[in-house]
């Protein structure tokens, strides 16, 4: 699943970015329901909290997709390395 969310283009960064837009929105969310709903208190902290469930979640997939991008970047740093020993003349 990570390595399919990698090559359709999905990077750590994007995913750290919505952990923190998640924590942002949580709070707004909270604020914003305490003050214009009729229900009070107890609804907007049940929505503060459920927005605020999906930052851990942004927060671990950009740690996978940061492993997959390592894994990936020594994968071509390997073949690169493979390619200089393969031009260098026998012998040396």
């Amino acid at each position: 699943m990570i390595r399919r969310l990698h090559t359709m283009g999905v990077r750590s960064s994007h995913m750290y970015t919505a952990g923190m837009l998640s924590i942002a929105a949580s709070f707004t969310s909270w604020l914003m329901s305490k003050q214009y709903e009729s229900e009070g208190l107890a609804r907007a902290d049940r929505w503060g909290i459920f927005i605020g469930e999906w930052a851990p979640t942004c927060f671990a997939l950009g740690v996978a997709l940061a492993l997959e991008e390592t894994r990936e970047e020594l994968a071509i740093s390997g073949r690169e390395e493979i390619r200089e020993r393969e031009r260098q003349p026998v012998g040396m």
